[in-house]
């Protein structure tokens, strides 16, 4: 598991943001089959968002901790009853880091045409 920086955590919470669940964990909690699941998702993806039920906070805290140890990712965010875990994908798992954002670029004024007489 890899600790993210701040910056590299903002980035992939603006990653993660438009991105559905992938993977539900049911009643019977965190099971080997739930695992595999996700381990599969995070191959795919990357970056994944996991829907945990109850209502015990500390208890999704904890399974956040207990997904991330055994599959190597990483907690990205927990919001509500959502968790956002990030891992690299195996080919790109040397020293790189997540993908940033593109810098936000100032609003330019519009062009203006100048119509010139011709005499």
């Amino acid at each position: 598991m890899k600790d993210l920086t701040p910056a590299e955590r903002r980035a992939l919470r603006a990653r993660a943001h438009h991105l559905h669940p992938v993977v539900i964990i049911g009643g019977a909690g965190l099971t080997p089959a739930v695992l595999k699941e996700i381990d599969a998702a995070l191959t795919s993806h990357e970056l994944i968002k996991v829907r945990v039920p109850g209502e015990d906070r500390r208890r999704r805290e904890r399974l956040a901790g207990e997904i991330c140890a055994a599959l190597d990712a990483s907690p990205v965010q927990h919001i509500g009853r959502v968790l956002v875990l990030y891992r690299p994908r195996p080919e790109e798992a040397g020293p790189t880091t997540p993908p940033q954002p593109p810098p936000r670029r100032a609003k330019q004024p519009p062009k203006r045409s100048f119509q010139h007489d011709s005499d």
